[in-house]
């Protein structure tokens, strides 16, 4: 039943969460329209698959328990994916104070990783790109990827982020700037 219902609209399907008896059914198609991006979204962040989705299931209970919550000031999946990203950065903070090394050398444990077999496929290219990546700080990391591989406006950015798309541009560009050169240096 719900392929059927695929091609609703936004509106229809916050209408839908909205009404308590058809609720359940319109949460059904939310998570299967979203979860792929979420999930993505998420595991660019943390990079480790069991990590990345229990920060998915948490996200998606968080959006069922606030589903009241949301004022529609902006869009539904805006809303979802600054929850996702909040508990994303949520779980990087819970590891960093599980871990007891400095956070600054997380980029280098994981691109240190990149060559155990299950924890990453990609080419050559997309193995310099990820150890380049995971060097950047947070905010750009971040930022780079939303725009960079998720193909997301400043606009979209920044009501997730909560920051001025001028500091998204300027964040944008030191980290094309700086993984320019962690790329040219591996």
């Amino acid at each position: 039943m719900i392929r059927l219902e695929e091609n609703i609209t936004e509106e229809e399907l916050i209408a839908r969460l909205r009404d308590t008896k058809t609720r359940d059914l319109a949460f059904s198609l939310l998570v299967d329209r979203y979860q792929e991006r979420v999930y993505w979204h998420i595991r660019k962040m943390l990079i480790d698959p069991y990590e990345t989705d229990d920060a998915t299931q948490n996200t998606f209970i968080l959006v069922w328990q606030n589903l009241d919550n949301f004022r529609e000031e902006s869009k539904l999946f805006t809303w979802i994916y600054r929850i996702a990203t909040n508990e994303a950065l949520a779980a990087i903070r819970k590891k960093k104070k599980r871990v007891f090394f400095n956070f600054d050398d997380a980029g280098e444990i994981l691109a240190s990783r990149v060559d155990t077999p299950g924890f990453f496929s990609g080419n050559e290219i997309e193995k310099k790109l990820f150890r380049a990546l995971v060097k950047l700080p947070e905010k750009q990391k971040l930022v780079f990827q939303m725009k960079y591989f998720e193909d997301m406006k400043y606009e979209e950015i920044s009501e997730i982020l909560g920051t001025s798309v001028g500091a998204l541009k300027a964040s944008y560009h030191h980290a094309v700037k700086k993984l320019e050169h962690h790329i040219q240096l591996i």
